[in-house]
């Protein structure tokens, strides 16, 4: 069911509709067990208002017109109210009235529950051996739509298809448990699963984790560490990605995501990294897991720079935050369901590729740790000081692979690490990668978000193990 207009009445110049539905199927195998499936259907929508100086809006799940025209009278209202009392004079006059589509890329829809219970049962059996203590297989299937129409002649409709399938393995031997996990999150069809490595990873991350309870523990001190794409993904999340929310800068989340160590002045001259980093905006890359052509305020989605050979350009800020901070920004004004107004949010936050492949920036380390995928990570409220740690780690001596080792951290300081980018690898380590969980927002609002980027690698990062 989608929402009709034609039959609303307002006395604001400019109101807007947007609609939001989510299904959403959940699917799991817990130790050869099939656990009951989840089904949710979330639909609703949001009214919003703009008078000369005043802005409003107001939510509903009653999708009559009766209903809707409720809503709409009392954003209407709201508006009115808050003429003269905004931070920044609302012009309905430049509220655009954009028009198009978009759909996620779709090559396989997915087959019945019973092929897919069939293939979670094969992963959690393949990982079923001595010392494994929990197996985990899980699909999830989501559909969204999300429509836009404004009172000029605005409509806009996108399609969403999210095809995630996870795997996670736990081994124990006394007091210590390791863990292996596998994660696919991109947008599209059935297809993601075979693309992914999906298939294969029960056998795989219960062998990993066995050899992780038998590695040692990581060493301690500084020396160079390569980050594998997995990781990569959550370090420019945390160090980048929400530093360089607009409204975070200016203020607006203080009380409860935190501030950022970037101030608006940074912009244009601050030296965020090694000449070497390029950090893009880039919602139109389709397969990405927050790929999408328009923004939930009808802005349209295009690449930009945030980060140019080292140098901070750009903030992560919508609209509105562009107009109040007097700054370029992004279309990145998103919200999570209907009953949320857009803020500004990550949306495709990618590392862009370099130069150098990865034999090469394994032979150039005297003496480091590789590590990949997130296991966990502590930072302070302005994004500054941080503490990541991984589930896999390998010794290199000499541009050598001497081994595994577990529980490997690294620890850091946002303004200058990123300053010690000393290789970027190549596009045949580029991967795709994306987290379904991003929390910001008074009242709360989860969300999710893609990051693509390569291999990279640090110098003189402070690294330390389980034994520390």
């Amino acid at each position: 069911m989608t929402p009709s207009i034609r039959a609303l009445r307002s006395s604001a110049p400019f109101w807007s509709v947007r609609y939001h539905e989510e299904k959403r199927e959940t699917l799991a195998m817990r130790q050869d067990t099939l656990e009951p499936p989840r089904l949710s259907v979330d639909r609703g929508a949001m009214l919003t208002a703009v008078v000369d100086g005043g802005y409003g809006y107001c939510a509903t799940s009653d999708l009559s017109t009766a209903g809707l025209q409720k809503a709409l009278d009392r954003a209407t209202r709201w508006a009115e109210a808050t003429k003269g009392k905004s931070v920044v004079r609302f012009d309905p006059a430049k509220m655009a009235a954009p028009k198009g589509d978009y759909e996620s890329p779709l090559a396989k829809k997915p087959p019945g529950r019973s092929a897919i219970h069939d293939l979670l049962a094969a992963e959690c059996k393949a990982a079923k051996r001595d010392r494994i203590v929990e197996r985990v297989a899980v699909m999830e299937l989501i559909e969204e739509e999300r429509l836009y129409l404004t009172n000029t002649g605005g409509e806009l409709r996108q399609r969403f298809h999210f095809t995630i399938p996870k795997m996670r393995v736990a081994a124990n031997n006394g007091a210590d448990t390791q863990v292996r996990s596998h994660e696919h999150a991109q947008q599209g069809g059935f297809e993601q699963v075979e693309r992914g490595g999906f298939i294969g990873s029960g056998k795989r991350l219960a062998e990993e984790a066995i050899q992780l309870l038998m590695a040692p523990n990581c060493p301690s001190g500084k020396m160079d560490l390569i980050l594998m794409p997995d990781q990569v993904m959550l370090q420019v999340h945390e160090s980048v990605g929400h530093p360089l929310e607009l409204d975070r800068i200016l203020g607006d989340e203080r009380n409860y995501a935190g501030t950022s160590f970037v101030t608006p002045d940074m912009f244009g001259a601050y030296r965020y990294g090694s000449e070497l980093l390029n950090v893009t905006y880039d919602p139109t890359r389709r397969e990405e897991l927050a790929a999408f052509a328009y923004d939930d305020d009808g802005t349209p989605a295009t690449k930009v720079f945030l980060i140019k050979d080292g140098v901070l350009v750009a903030p992560l800020g919508g609209r509105l935050s562009q107009t109040r901070a007097n700054l370029p920004g992004t279309a990145n004004a998103r919200a999570c369901a209907w009953n949320r107004p857009p803020i500004d949010r990550m949306a495709n936050l990618n590392v862009e590729a370099g130069t150098s492949s990865f034999d090469a920036m394994l032979a150039s380390v005297k003496r480091g740790v590789l590590m990949r995928t997130n296991v966990s990570w502590s930072i302070d409220d302005s994004r500054n000081k941080f503490q990541f740690g991984c589930e896999w780690g390998e010794l290199i001596e000499e541009g050598k692979r001497k081994g595994v080792v577990k529980n490997p951290n690294y620890r850091g300081i946002s303004a200058t690490f990123w300053r010690s980018l000393r290789a970027v690898g190549d596009a045949g380590t580029f991967e795709v990668h994306g987290t379904q969980y991003c929390g910001k927002g008074e009242p709360n609002q989860v969300i999710h978000c893609g990051h693509a980027a390569p291999v990279c690698l640090f110098s003189t990062v402070d690294v330390f193990g389980g034994a520390e």
